[in-house]
């Protein structure tokens, strides 16, 4: 198994040494925009909006462009957003090699890992590939996300 591309005493430069990325302002801040956060996925727009509020603006097809290389480098995962229509991108998973479940929070889209459930979700994904194997196709990575919302989220029954 590989190290983890994502450790907690992660800086922005080390994320982006190890990916083998130059370290540009604007990549530097994007990170920095994630790691205070590290749960939240964010759209293209508010990573617009974060580095304009920092002081780093950047041209919409360059941060595009960055956001892309980010995902292709494992530094970050891309996510759909059915409700909004759009990519969201957050910090890769501590494990890279093995599926680590998540509830994404529709609300505030916030993500919880759910390293407890790692193991049999891993047992799962391997029997699905072996499945697709014994097809003839070749499956090459399993996300599994729970979708709905948070308890921070959820309004108390006081408050209903």
């Amino acid at each position: 198994m590989s190290a983890p591309i994502l450790e907690n005493t992660a800086t922005p430069a080390d994320l982006l040494g190890r990916a083998g990325l130059r370290r540009t302002r604007a990549a530097l801040t994007v990170l920095d925009v994630l790691l205070a956060e590290p749960v939240c996925a964010r759209t293209h727009a508010e990573f617009e909006k974060a580095l304009m509020q920092r002081g780093v603006p950047v041209n919409r097809v360059t941060l595009y462009r960055l956001l892309e290389r980010l995902v292709a480098t494992e530094v970050l995962e891309r996510h759909s957003d059915d409700a909004d229509r759009a990519w969201r991108f957050g910090l890769r998973s501590l494990q890279p090699d093995m599926p680590l479940p998540r509830f994404e929070c529709d609300a505030c889209h916030r993500h919880f890992n759910l390293p407890e459930a790692s193991e049999p979700t891993k047992a799962a994904a391997d029997q699905i590939l072996s499945a697709l194997s014994n097809l003839g196709h070749m499956g090459q990575r399993i996300d599994l996300s729970i979708h709905g919302t948070c308890s921070g989220c959820i309004e108390p029954p006081s408050r209903r």
